[in-house]
């Protein structure tokens, strides 16, 4: 499980600035890369076969390039903007590959808002655990009116 640095169930659009940042930390295990190919089916031997992998370029098992994308979602929807998030679009450059082991941490850092149309734009990047960018992007979400029972 990642660990937050916050938690926040749900922020008004208007209690989002530009400036406003939110991470969380996860270290990358085999069992993560396993699971992720069962729920996807992408079993390429460079990401599950230690075999193949030490024959490769990056001589061990590569983690999915989207598992580790994947922690941008986190950050948007357990973050900023939160669980009324509505995730809209993302760009990903993959910039160093991530291995069993790493230690990743995913930050989003609001960049710019739509008052108009709610939206917040945001700055996307994970690094591993020596401070290297591994993944570089921009997102884009739609914060809706939080949940009223």
């Amino acid at each position: 499980m990642p660990r937050h640095d916050t938690f926040v169930r749900e922020r008004p659009y208007e209690e989002i600035q530009i400036g406003d940042t939110f991470s969380i930390t996860k270290g990358i295990t085999q069992a993560d890369i396993v699971n992720y190919a069962g729920i996807i089916g992408d079993f390429n031997p460079l990401h599950v076969n230690p075999e193949y992998a030490a024959n490769s370029r990056f001589g061990k098992n590569v983690c999915h390039g989207m598992l580790t994308a994947s922690f941008i979602s986190t950050c948007l929807g357990c973050g900023i903007p939160g669980n009324n998030a509505l995730y809209l679009s993302q760009e990903v450059k993959f910039v160093k590959p991530v291995f069993i082991g790493d230690v990743i941490t995913c930050t989003v850092e609001v960049t710019e808002k739509v008052d108009g149309k709610q939206l917040v734009m945001l700055d996307t990047i994970v690094k591993n655990q020596n401070g290297d960018i591994v993944i570089d992007g921009k997102a884009v979400a739609m914060v809706m009116k939080p949940y009223v029972k």
